[in-house]
């Protein structure tokens, strides 16, 4: 997904040339069409292949793919989450990101949140 957002449109044989690691062509046409089946990407026919495209926004995508992540791991407990994020981060957050936190978990106690 990452590879389509970035370039907005791609055949499977592009996907498969910017991936990391060495991953065979029908595995990546395997995984466009079951993002495709699912509804994250779409694709238009351009002679013999396919060209994808994502469905939505990466900023849609990740919420809904952060939805999934947290219903999966944290079922009951949003503050479990929020601290795992915290433990991941190896920097210490600035003085702007701890405003941030706090203004979004004053929002959050006044129900004031999405």
């Amino acid at each position: 997904m990452d590879i389509l957002f970035r370039r907005r449109r791609a055949t499977a044989a592009e996907v498969q040339a910017e991936l990391p690691e060495a991953v065979s062509n029908s595995a990546v046409r395997g995984m466009l069409r079951y993002l495709a089946g699912k509804g994250y990407v779409r694709h238009e026919q351009d002679g013999p292949r396919y060209i994808y495209s994502p469905v939505d926004r990466p900023e849609v995508a990740s919420r809904s793919a952060l939805r999934h992540l947290l219903a999966t791991f944290f079922p009951s407990s949003p503050s479990a989450a929020v601290a795992a994020l915290l433990d991941l981060n190896e920097e210490p957050l600035s003085e702007d990101e701890y405003r941030r936190l706090r203004d979004l978990l004053e929002q959050a106690r006044k129900g004031e949140s999405k």
